[in-house]
C-alpha cells in the first residue's frame, strides 16, 4: 500500500516549502484546498501533477484514508487547524500543524542539499527563520562541488566492498581507503 501525505493550505509559501521538500523525499502527497488563492509555486506542483490534488477544503472524512501517514497544514485558521490536529491524534496520524509547535509531532527544519550530501537544522518549531539563517551560515563554509566528492566517495566504499567484501576484511578496506 502506498503511504500518503494529506496537506491542506490556503497555498501559501510554507505549504510550498512543505510540498517540494515532501516531493523530494519521494512522498505521495496530496493536497486539500480551494483552487483559488494558490500561490504560484504551489499551481505549478498542481499542473505538473506532481501532486495528488482535490480542490476543496478539509473534511473529518479527508482523513479516513488508511493510507495517509501524515497530516499537515498550513493554513490561517487555527480553530480549523486544531480541529485537524485533534482528529489526527484520535486517528493515529502524525500531524504538523504549521505555526502552532504544541500541535506538532514532527516538525521541519532547513535543509540544504547537494547531491548525497544533505544538512538539516531544526529549532523544533521555536525559530524557523533563525534555522534558515543558521543553514545559510553552514552552507556558506562548504566547498564548492561538495557533493560531487560525496559522490565519489561512495562509489569508492561501494567498489572496496566489491573488492573486500567481507566485514573481517573491514579494517583491509579502511587502509585502503585511507590510503586512496
Amino acid at each position: 500500500m502506498e503511504k500518503r501525505v494529506d496537506i491542506d493550505c490556503k497555498g501559501n509559501q510554507v505549504a510550498a516549502g512543505r510540498i517540494l521538500n515532501l516531493l523530494n523525499a519521494d512522498a505521495k502527497v496530496t493536497l486539500l484546498s480551494p483552487r483559488e488563492g494558490l500561490n504560484d509555486e504551489v499551481a505549478y506542483r498542481v499542473d505538473q501533477k506532481q501532486v495528488e490534488y482535490l480542490d476543496k477544503r478539509f473534511e473529518p472524512s479527508d482523513l479516513d484514508d488508511p493510507s495517509i501517514t501524515m497530516v499537515l497544514t498550513a493554513i490561517d485558521e487555527p480553530d480549523v487547524s486544531t480541529i485537524i490536529w485533534k482528529l489526527c491524534k484520535e486517528k493515529r496520524i502524525a500531524a504538523n500543524i504549521a505555526d502552532v509547535p504544541p500541535e506538532c509531532d514532527f516538525y521541519f527544519g532547513s535543509v540544504h542539499r547537494d547531491g548525497p550530501l544533505q544538512i538539516m537544522v531544526s529549532t523544533n518549531g521555536n525559530g524557523p527563520k533563525m534555522a534558515n539563517l543558521v543553514r545559510k551560515r553552514i552552507e556558506s563554509t562548504l566547498p564548492p562541488n561538495i557533493g560531487d566528492a560525496i559522490a565519489k566517495v561512495g562509489a569508492l566504499r561501494k567498489r572496496l566492498r566489491q573488492i573486500a567484501p567481507g566485514n573481517e576484511e573491514g579494517p583491509k578496506r579502511m587502509k585502503w581507503y585511507v590510503v586512496l
